[in-house]
């Protein structure tokens, strides 16, 4: 039987990224990421938010802790994955969270804008240019 465990989520941190190492050395991020959704009730527009707990692990765990902070917008590439336990009163708990793949930083740090150093030196074109 076939498996596949990916999501692809953008919006803003809603805190800054909470960066630690594990006793082998291994850095990791915490992240909490809001996704914002617009639908329409009858006649109105209605706006929620869900909130989602990101784990990074490695070099990127350690650029997310040295660039990012909260209110920044991100891309997050990963899978989900779901940690099981029992609490001290003996309660079974449980907690889904995206284990990151990739990371990408949108926007720009303090307002600079969503333009970073590999679109520096990227060509522009506009849509004439496609061929159909």
């Amino acid at each position: 039987m076939a498996s596949f465990n990916r999501v692809i989520l953008m919006g803003n941190l809603t805190r800054d990224p909470e960066l630690r190492y594990t006793p082998k050395g291994t850095a990791v991020a915490n992240l909490g990421l809001a996704v914002n959704r617009r639908f329409k009730v009858d006649d109105q527009w209605k706006e929620e938010a869900d909130f989602f707990d990101i784990v990074v692990f490695g070099k990127q765990a350690e650029n997310c802790g040295e660039y990012l902070s909260k209110g920044r917008p991100v891309m997050i590439e990963g899978r989900l994955q779901q940690s099981r336990w029992e609490s001290d009163d003996g309660q079974k708990r449980s907690k889904v969270e995206v284990v990151a793949n990739n990371v990408q930083f949108l926007g720009g740090r303090s307002g600079e804008g969503s333009k970073g150093k590999a679109g520096d030196d990227a060509p522009e074109f506009d849509d004439s240019d496609i061929p159909f």
